[in-house]
């Protein structure tokens, strides 16, 4: 599915002193190959690797993919190929291969950025926010399983140890495992991220990873090659990573929180204020961009929570901890954590609870951030915060305030999603229908699909 010829998209000059410097640094760290990837409209990492001495032709348009081969990347097989050109400014050496640099790639077509690329459809949104004076900032807590097969093929926690009804912050747990751990962090370190903190998570198996925020398209490289980097890791150690949003019914599920802020062009916070009348150190800024947000919320869930498991998440209970955590309501405030949107206790950011592991950050992102901005341009009020334990207000409570159930399985998600004119906005016509066509069928699929659940209930029940 490649040709020889470099296509119109060639968009830098072979002999660019930027490339021959990067070149360079890749040969100094003893480093053979760049893996040229970009996402499909899951945010799976897709590539091609090049011998870095060839690496000047990748950036001048030579790597070039058939999108009809892939989920989400609108082309007829009678189209040009799409070429992906990576960001010489940001690359990764991969601790499972460190001859090989992975580099976070654009999609081209035809002298320009390809309108249904998930990473350019965010560099638009973002383009769009510094227009206005904005870059937006977005930093995301990784919540992941590590998991082993036993010899009957059921899965398990990778610590036999790690097996208590409730194991939130279990420091045994985390020590029994923390050989992977620590080469996760210590390689995330070494890219830059930023590690602050890492812990066990709620569920058996399951943790999370803290690093700093960047700007959007900075943070979804990084997490774009986050699971790249730690599939690769446990599939050597004989374990499984997923990022399955709601693995096992009895735990809970992992989150992919969104945290997200405004920046002026000197980097100050815009979403920070000591001077705020509804005592949660946000901006009125903040409060713009939240109301641009719930007013889009279940069109945004479809893209934040973005398979038919996801929707296993979004309830009130299920796991051995009682609540699951996760939000219900397209409501926000404080540090609540029953909430779509949640202001933690420092303030100057809004934390989207709903999005979790699975999601393509760059879609995710864009829409996010477009559905902020149209809060800010429209100097939307969201309300008053809520403060209470919103899982156990009562529907006429609910209406009273306004507020209105997120959807409750992807098939709503994606009316919400098709019913709401921003997306296609955010998304281009031919990434909007590519989204809704792969989705959809995802959602037929699985309700064609008979659950061992279903026919140990219903085989011999009249």
């Amino acid at each position: 599915m490649t040709t020889s010829a470099v296509p119109e998209s060639r968009t830098t000059d072979p002999a660019s002193s930027d490339v021959a410097a990067v070149v360079a640094e890749l040969y100094s760290r003893k480093i053979r190959y760049a893996m040229v990837s970009f996402v499909d409209v899951h945010g799976k990492s897709k590539s091609k690797v090049v011998p870095v001495g060839h690496l000047a032709d990748a950036v001048g348009g030579s790597e070039l993919f058939t999108g009809a081969a892939l989920d989400g990347v609108p082309q007829e097989v009678s189209d040009e190929e799409v070429a992906a050109v990576p960001d010489l400014s940001r690359w990764f050496v991969l601790p499972s291969r460190p001859d090989v640099a992975w580099f976070p790639s654009t999609l081209h077509y035809k002298g320009g950025v390809f309108d249904a690329c998930s990473r350019g459809i965010l560099q638009r949104a973002t383009a769009a926010a510094a227009e206005l004076g904005y870059t937006f900032n977005l930093g995301v807590e990784t919540e992941f399983y590590l998991l082993r097969r036993k010899d009957d093929g059921t899965l398990a926690p990778l610590a036999d140890a790690d097996d208590l009804a409730k194991p939130c912050y279990d420091s045994r747990s985390l020590l029994r495992t923390f050989g992977i751990v620590d080469e996760l962090v210590t390689a995330m370190d070494e890219a830059g991220f930023g590690v602050y903190s890492f812990d066990h998570e709620d569920g058996n198996g399951q943790f999370e990873t803290d690093f700093g925020y960047a700007d959007a398209v900075t943070t979804a490289d990084r997490l774009t090659y986050f699971r790249l980097m730690l599939s690769e890791m446990a599939h050597q150690h004989g374990a499984i990573a997923t990022f399955m949003p709601k693995p096992f019914a009895d735990q809970t599920g992992s989150a992919g929180h969104m945290n997200m802020s405004l920046a002026d062009a000197a980097g100050s916070n815009l979403f920070a204020t000591d001077d705020d009348p509804r005592g949660l150190g946000l901006s009125e800024l903040g409060y713009q961009f939240i109301a641009g947000v719930l007013k889009h919320a279940p069109a945004i869930c479809a893209v934040v929570a973005p398979t038919v498991n996801s929707y296993k998440r979004l309830i009130r209970r299920s796991n051995n901890s009682g609540f699951t955590w996760a939000p219900i309501f397209g409501c926000y405030g404080g540090n609540n954590r029953t909430n779509m949107l949640r202001i933690p206790l420092a303030g100057g950011r809004v934390e989207c609870r709903a999005a979790d592991s699975a999601n393509n950050p760059y879609l995710a992102a864009a829409l996010m951030l477009a559905a902020g901005l149209e809060g800010i341009r429209a100097a939307a009020d969201p309300g008053a915060p809520n403060v209470e334990n919103m899982y156990l207000l009562g529907e006429d409570e609910l209406a009273a305030r306004g507020i209105s159930h997120l959807p409750t399985s992807l098939g709503d998600a994606l009316d919400a999603f098709e019913a709401d004119p921003l997306t296609r906005e955010v998304f281009g016509a031919d990434m909007h229908a590519a989204f809704l066509e792969v989705k959809r069928a995802e959602v037929d699929a699985y309700n064609a699909h008979v659950s061992q659940w279903e026919t140990e209930r219903y085989l011999e029940f009249f």
